[in-house]
């Protein structure tokens, strides 16, 4: 590994878009801390574990270490960033990613209909992601250089699953709008990246049960992977501040940095396919 790979740290990477932003990374030479809950065949219905994720991140060219954490316990994520700094004494990479998903997200019917305790995952998805930008802070801070990535989607800015899904992807878009002006000192871009459909053990176990709303799907859905390839080029990107605080649509700086996803494929962006966009802050501040 070059030293100019660096330190990244990839939450809820047991699986999903987690493990292949993880892996990604890891292809590109860096040391890569993957949390998640998961360590053992079992913890979840789905397959996957932290460290078969350190394994594939190894695999890849870099260097994976599994760390267990319940993004829901304040402790927990604090005991992360401490280890971190006592095992690399920097970190350069900050992938916001873990989200404990509800059983009942998919169903279709009114959020009161639901189960009240589907608020629950606003604890992982949007606690956990400011507990571990705040502890992470100080050691990008003193690197004079970072990147903090939120793993997004448009349902940001319309009805996607229900509010609660909403309120997540609206949280961590504003989380890095207005974190970003506190990092701007430092050097440190604050980024939240809209993924499309991505090819997830969730999506592939859905696809059994509905295989013909799969195959209208797959042409354009995002491999795991796609967007740490993404939060590579942008945290290699000398210009980067200049989209500190923003939303973006991964497939649409695919298309700047020149980066496809396998096969040669050029996933779409939400622009093209449902005509939305992510929302610009207005620039005035207030201390």
């Amino acid at each position: 590994m070059s030293e100019q790979a660096g330190v990244a740290v990839v939450t809820g990477a047991s699986r999903g878009a987690g493990r292949g932003i993880a892996i990604a990374l890891g292809s590109h030479g860096c040391t890569v801390y993957v949390t998640g809950r998961s360590e053992k065949a079992g913890d979840s219905p789905l397959p996957g574990t932290i460290f078969q994720t350190a394994d594939a991140v190894t695999a890849a060219g870099g260097i994976g270490i599994p760390v267990r954490v319940d993004h829901t316990d304040m402790a927990q994520i604090e005991a992360l960033f401490v280890r971190v700094e006592e095992e690399q004494g920097r970190l350069d990479i900050l992938v916001n990613n873990a989200f404990a998903a509800h059983g009942q997200l998919l169903s279709p019917a009114p959020f009161w209909e639901k189960p009240l305790d589907m608020v629950n995952m606003l604890d992982a998805g949007l606690k956990g992601a400011y507990a571990a930008c705040y502890y992470a802070a100080p050691l990008l801070a003193k690197q004079d250089r970072g990147l903090v990535a939120f793993t997004s989607a448009s349902g940001a800015t319309h009805y996607v699953f229900g509010p609660v899904y909403g309120v997540h992807k609206a949280g961590l878009d504003k989380f890095a709008a207005d974190m970003a002006v506190d990092f701007r000192d430092f050097n440190v871009a604050s980024v939240s990246i809209w993924m499309g459909t991505v090819l997830t053990e969730r999506i592939q176990v859905m696809a059994q049960a509905d295989p013909e709303r799969f195959e209208k799907l797959k042409e354009n859905m995002e491999t795991p992977e796609f967007t740490g390839h993404v939060i590579w080029a942008l945290y290699s990107d000398p210009d980067v501040m200049e989209l500190s605080g923003r939303a973006v649509i991964g497939a649409d700086m695919a298309v700047t940095y020149g980066i496809t996803d396998d096969g040669g494929r050029q996933p779409q962006s939400y622009r093209e396919l449902h005509g939305v966009e992510p929302f610009r802050q207005y620039q005035r501040i207030i201390r």
